[in-house]
């Protein structure tokens, strides 16, 4: 998955906000997973990434006054 950029996040409906922030949300518990289990090693620094993009998305609702 490629990192989301503000600009694209901001044009997106709350709905396709909830729903990448499901799917983002998913993909950081697959990856912490990895971690725990010791099979991560290439792709260690999309944890950083992901748990930033979810922030990005988590601010962008709370500034439309969403409560999650």
């Amino acid at each position: 998955m490629a990192r989301m950029k503000l600009k694209d996040l901001r044009e997106m409906g709350d709905d396709e906000l909830t729903g990448k922030l499901s799917e983002l949300k998913a993909d950081l518990l697959k990856l912490k997973i990895e971690v725990a289990k010791g099979t991560l090693r290439k792709q260690s620094g999309k944890i950083r990434y992901h748990r930033r993009d979810v922030a990005r998305v988590l601010t962008i609702l709370r500034e439309r006054g969403k409560k999650l």
